[in-house]
């Protein structure tokens, strides 16, 4: 059988630096979470270019997007610290249910998630740490569909900058203000999970790191590294006819061929 990932889209490469496109539902590095996965975007980078690589950041499992990694300890080092201050600038697209504000900041501290296999020698009782992501609506669809309670359906696409970096920040944020993610099995609704699964075939979590802005630990150049949406989100795009809100560089990728739109 054919693994799906066979070889990770590389989207920046230098001597120090190197960024893929990582698909959704590929862990970065061995979990304790997925014992049986057998692949990770830590070891098929290494393969790849054949030498060791240092994640500098996460993405969760089912999200996709722009993926970091260093090529030595010590630039690990030099362009974590960016990370660990704040000034490296992600821009993440979601879809997102309900209508959103136009714009707004969710300032809302998170409780740590400890996992109970990976963190049993985690501080129980960490405070909840500071948490902040901007957000601005980009476009919005009513569907005649009733998925929930509702006659009509009604869903936004959303960028998110998150000003922090905790976990699953944006999905317990966008929670937080009632607007969860798609696809978001912990977070979300089921009934509109499985809709846009089932009818739109769309069944993975609606989120993607489409952008990262930081300055090259080198050179001391300003970075842009643009990951664009894979085919799920490319379609789901087309289909509700958003693509003139985004940046070209998002739709980058081969628009799969759509359906017409026709709501059962």
């Amino acid at each position: 059988m054919t693994h799906p990932y066979q070889a990770l889209p590389i989207i920046f490469f230098d001597d120090y630096l190197i960024a893929i496109h990582k698909p959704s539902g590929l862990l970065v590095h061995r979990s304790m979470i997925d014992r049986h996965e057998t692949r990770f975007a830590l070891q098929m980078v290494r393969d790849q270019i054949g030498q060791r690589v240092y994640p500098l950041h996460r993405l969760d499992k089912p999200t996709s997007g722009v993926l970091l990694f260093a090529l030595s300890p010590e630039i690990a080092k030099l362009t974590g610290e960016q990370f660990q201050t704040n000034n490296v600038k992600k821009t993440y697209l979601a879809v997102v249910r309900g209508i959103t504000p136009e714009e707004g900041t969710i300032n809302h501290p998170l409780k740590e998630q400890l996992d109970k296999m990976t963190d049993k020698r985690a501080d129980q009782d960490k405070a909840a740490q500071e948490a902040i992501t901007h957000y601005r609506r980009l476009n919005t669809i009513e569907l005649p569909v009733s998925v929930d309670r509702y006659p009509t359906s009604r869903y936004s696409l959303v960028a998110a900058y998150p000003e922090t970096g905790r976990k699953h920040q944006i999905r317990r944020h966008m929670k937080h203000i009632a607007h969860p993610i798609i696809g978001d099995a912990k977070h979300g609704k089921g009934k509109h999970n499985r809709y846009f699964a089932e009818s739109l075939d769309a069944g993975r979590l609606l989120l993607a790191c489409t952008e990262m802005q930081l300055t090259h630990p080198v050179t001391g150049e300003a970075l842009c590294i643009r990951a664009p949406l894979d085919p799920v989100m490319l379609h789901l795009i087309k289909r509700f006819q958003w693509e003139n809100s985004l940046p070209q560089p998002w739709l980058g990728g081969t628009l799969v061929r759509t359906r017409a739109l026709h709501w059962p």
